[in-house]
């Protein structure tokens, strides 16, 4: 086996890494390493998928034996502007010849650079970036900030919602991984608004709205506002299932916020940077928020990076008082530079506005017409390059489709050349940003055949 790997070499990004047998084989060797060595994230460890990806451009991927994937989960919805794009790649390779790491108390071009260029796509009242490592430290250092700032403790999050894997941001999500980590304090839960499965009996979506921003202003009452720092929300909730709000929705929450004195966190890990078709999704919602949270799309994770924006006054409350927060790679060179050149790139080659116009064109009246169509489909929602098909067993009960059954919809789209994103009872379609039309039609027709398939049975 090692001798398989070490005779494996790097090629352009442009052509399979491997042939036939030779490719067969090294694939092979490198999921068997990988098995042997690695601990894997969320899996039961003696049962992990036998997957390997050699390279990629655009929004396809292939393996060492050449087998090609249109990807339509962006990996985990973060490689919005595509694999191997040239020019992030470049400034990469560029900024490591100049300079590879800097402590971040060092003034540095590419840090102060990224930040202008997040800024630039801000609201005028965000005045400063924090740059972390990834999303999860982000949330966490905004809730930090929303604690300092107002000098309360408790932070409102929401059931249906994901915001990383350590301490408290495993603690402010929702689903079922908060359970076994529940370690830190303060925290206070609610449901959002959810037409399709709604917690508040309400048949349309002025009525969910309306409902969930009830639900939330009362437990805000019960609880004490007085004890409440901040409201940490995802704008569109990405792994609890693409939950577009209703429109007023957070509208409703920047105003009991205001009401109350509470700090507005938008969670835009997911969401953020193109994916709905906007730079941020809160563009969408006719409201800002006090602290924006970032990660995945701000580089399409070429390097780790992530943020949090800050509106002036809560910059300023540090004027003069330390932030006691901080974190060794802080705005990380690498990761600094591939900030500036995806946002450039993105700029340039329109690539939000693509995510619009695909999802607008193609993604969204597909999902409609498989809604029409198709008896396991009993909801579709989204917005850009952000959807989900939520499915079903029967379209009266809404009985959730059996896991078994989802995982064989997800075994049959790889087998067509198609990756899907699976969770729960859900295929969420979320291709990068990049994708073209002719692509996203072609990923769609996969999908529905196996859909139809798989209703067929």
């Amino acid at each position: 086996m090692s001798s398989i790997l070490e005779a494996s070499t790097l090629v352009a990004p442009t052509a399979p890494v491997g042939d036939g047998a030779h490719g067969q084989e090294l694939d092979a060797a490198i999921i068997a390493a990988d098995h042997d060595r690695v601990f894997h994230s969320w899996s039961a460890q003696a049962h992990l998928p036998a997957f390997s990806v050699a390279s990629g451009s655009g929004a396809t991927l292939w393996n060492h034996a050449g087998e090609r994937w249109l990807d339509f989960s962006s990996q985990l919805v973060n490689v919005n502007i595509g694999y191997q794009h040239p020019r992030v790649v470049a400034a990469i390779k560029q900024q490591a010849d100049l300079l590879t790491t800097i402590a971040p108390a060092t003034a540095n071009l590419a840090r102060a650079e990224a930040a202008r260029r997040i800024l630039a796509h801000a609201p005028a009242t965000f005045e400063k970036v924090f740059f972390t490592n990834a999303g999860a430290d982000a949330n966490e250092n905004a809730m930090r900030l929303a604690r300092l700032y107002t000098g309360r403790d408790k932070i409102i999050s929401r059931y249906r919602s994901y915001h990383g894997n350590t301490g408290a941001a495993v603690v402010a999500t929702g689903d079922w991984r908060r359970i076994p980590n529940e370690y830190a304090r303060g925290h206070v839960h609610v449901f959002g608004p959810y037409l399709y499965r709604s917690e508040f009996w309400a048949t349309t979506p002025e009525e969910e709205c309306a409902r969930a921003l009830h639900h939330l202003d009362r437990v805000i009452q019960m609880e004490g506002p007085d004890t409440i720092a901040g409201i940490l929300l995802e704008t569109v909730p990405g792994t609890a299932g693409i939950l577009v709000p209703p429109p007023g929705y957070l509208a409703g929450v920047r105003e009991i916020a205001d009401r109350y004195g509470i700090v507005l966190i938008c969670d835009e890990v997911m969401a953020g940077f193109g994916r709905t078709g906007t730079w941020f999704a809160f563009e969408q919602q006719n409201a800002i928020p006090d602290l924006v949270t970032f990660a995945k799309g701000v580089n399409s994770g070429y390097v780790p990076a992530g943020g949090v924006l800050l509106s002036s006054p809560v910059a300023h409350t540090f004027d003069e008082r330390v932030f006691p927060g901080g974190l060794t790679y802080s705005g990380h060179p690498l990761a600094m530079a591939a900030i500036v050149a995806t946002i450039e790139a993105m700029e340039d080659e329109q690539v939000v506005e693509n995510a619009a116009s695909v999802g607008a064109t193609v993604i969204g009246p597909a999902l409609a017409q498989l809604l029409a169509d198709n008896p396991l489909v009993g909801d579709v929602r989204g917005t850009g390059l952000f959807w989900a098909a939520e499915l079903v067993t029967d379209k009266a009960t809404r009985e959730p489709l059996p896991a078994g059954r989802m995982a064989s919809i997800k075994a049959a789209c790889l087998t067509r050349g198609l990756i899907a994103t699976v969770v729960d009872n859900r295929v969420h379609v979320v291709p990068p940003c990049v994708i073209t039309t002719d692509e996203a039609r072609r990923g769609m027709a996969i999908l529905a055949e196996v859909l139809t398939e798989e209703a067929s049975r």
